[in-house]
């Protein structure tokens, strides 16, 4: 006899469709959660760090999320996020906070209005087999960037940078590695001796390899790619095309603000050695996604 499928409730809410933003670091994932959570019904975290412990956790020793337990811990560490209380804010992450507005410590929705979660804390991509097993009906929408522009970006983040001190490996951490962009172990002594900008082209080139992935074991009706670029440039195209697969309004105004990130700023912002580095490291997947060089 088949079991019947495991429904989270949230705050007296049924967790139904939920939204979860995948994209490597940088791509836009922030920026759609920000605008998702101005969206009508939609209670959508960034980054708490209930989440960030488990998504780092399976980042880092793949074979954990492998488990029969991995689906639990997930779930459980999203509906944890996701409570509503008088304080519940104060656990969220400024940018979180920012995006809903909140000076206090919350909370930044009314249980009354929440009708669908949703979740956009970085590095969230590689958990999205987890995700999938936990919320079957899930909806994902997967932001596919300019890795120069990432690359860019990455290397002006502390936090992003933060991963590639020789102190964040122990010997927990697994190969092949997605998060890092290693497919052997015994590569690792030449990742370490390598530039910020070449480990960042290796966790971007890596992330677009997942998500293609990604597109090839999920339908269409569940899986929606978004280039950034055509978020900052077509606002009102790509978000009504959004609305339309997560069956809701999507609020434009942040899309228009004017600290979003610009196309093609690695012109002004790599450095000659950097911008070779990258373009020789994710040569391949630059050109499959039609970023090419001027």
């Amino acid at each position: 006899m088949r079991l019947p499928p495991h429904i989270l409730v949230v705050n007296g809410i049924k967790v139904r469709r939920p939204v979860f933003l995948l994209g490597a670091p940088h791509s836009g994932t922030d920026l759609l959660a920000r605008a998702l959570k101005r969206s009508p019904g939609f209670h959508v975290t960034m980054g708490r760090s209930c989440v960030a412990h488990v998504v780092y956790a399976f980042a880092r020793k793949p074979s954990i999320a492998q488990t029969s337990g991995a689906v639990r811990v997930l779930r459980d560490a999203l509906a944890e996020s996701w409570q509503v209380l008088p304080g519940s804010c104060g656990a969220c992450a400024p940018a979180c906070r920012e995006a809903g507005g909140v000076t206090g410590s919350g909370p930044c929705v009314s249980t009354a209005e929440v009708t669908r979660f949703g979740d956009g804390s970085p590095d969230l991509l590689y958990s999205a087999p987890v995700l999938l097993r936990a919320f079957p009906d899930a909806r994902f929408v997967q932001l596919i960037r300019d890795g120069r522009d990432v690359v860019a970006d990455m290397l002006a983040d502390p936090a992003c940078l933060a991963w590639f001190r020789p102190a964040m490996l122990t010997e927990q951490t697994e190969f092949p590695n997605a998060f890092l962009g290693l497919n052997k172990d015994e590569h690792l002594d030449r990742w370490k001796v390598m530039p910020a900008a070449g480990k960042s082209a290796l966790r971007w080139r890596s992330a677009v390899r997942l998500s293609a992935e990604l597109r090839r074991a999920l339908p269409a009706g569940q899986l929606m790619t978004v280039r950034y670029e055509d978020l900052v440039r077509k606002p009102p195209q790509t978000a009504s095309a959004l609305g339309e697969f997560l069956e809701t309004r999507v609020a434009k105004a942040v899309l228009y603000d004017a600290a979003v990130p610009q196309v093609g700023a690695w012109r002004t912002r790599l450095r000659g050695e950097d911008l070779a580095l990258v373009e020789k490291v994710a040569r391949e997947e630059l050109k499959r996604l039609g970023y090419r060089s001027p």
